[in-house]
């Protein structure tokens, strides 16, 4: 398994790594990743922003297991989204969303001072792995947020 920056050839799949995921849980609803925009070309909307990185995990076939991705939130500089960390159903419970997430966290680092997420309470394994992280949960999300479906929201310093 490796981590690499999203490649254009990579769009596809990991778009439906997304979907399906969704699908999954029952969270295909608007309000969520299932919706955005970007979801079917996320090498070239990460490429748009200085501090944004998308990274995906592959096996050594380049196929795409999962991903995960850093970006601005809202207008605050010093403010940045974990975005749609998401794994194929074959590859979860093998330590590769923590890889994801320490890849991710460590770049958020570099450029952020605060890293924020949304997701669902009935996501219990990334709501336990969001905690294993540092991250702390809040009882209302940040302002701008763009997935108004979402009823789970984290924030972690990332000073500490």
């Amino acid at each position: 398994m490796n981590i690499r920056e999203i490649q254009p050839k990579d769009n596809n799949a990991i778009e439906s790594i997304i979907k399906r995921s969704l699908e999954s849980f029952n969270l295909n609803l608007p309000g969520t990743a299932y919706f955005d925009p970007q979801l079917g070309s996320l090498a070239e909307y990460y490429q748009q922003y200085p501090n944004a990185k998308y990274w995906v995990a592959v096996n050594d076939n380049d196929e795409v297991l999962g991903g995960a991705g850093i970006g601005p939130f809202g207008a605050n500089a010093d403010v940045c989204e974990l975005q749609k960390l998401y794994l194929t159903p074959a590859a979860q419970g093998q330590g590769i969303a923590k890889q994801l997430m320490q890849t991710a966290l460590s770049f958020a680092a570099e450029h952020y001072k605060l890293c924020y997420l949304e997701t669902f309470q009935s996501l219990e394994a990334a709501n336990t792995l969001y905690l294993k992280f540092g991250f702390r949960q809040l009882e209302t999300p940040f302002p701008d947020t763009e997935h108004g479906a979402c009823d789970a929201w984290y924030v972690k310093d990332l000073a500490q």
